[in-house]
């Protein structure tokens, strides 16, 4: 084998190694990030949808749509 194609398989061997450990913890803080943006997502979207149904049932109870709770 040329000299450069071992050079470069030991290179790649070497990037390989020293790079697994660095991928893990990128996927995890990766993890982390989608996890606390979907979780803060789902509590604003549930706050609001609340407030949505409250508004509506309040509107159809003024309207004489529905009479007690919704």
């Amino acid at each position: 084998m040329c000299v450069c194609v071992k050079a470069s398989i030991k290179m790649l061997k070497t990037f390989s190694r020293s790079e697994d450990g660095a991928t893990l913890v990128e996927y995890g803080v990766a993890l982390i990030l989608v996890i606390s943006l979907g979780g803060s997502a789902l509590v604003a979207l549930g706050t609001q949808t609340g407030a949505n149904m409250n508004f509506a049932c309040d509107e159809l109870q003024n309207v004489g749509i529905v009479s007690g709770n919704c």
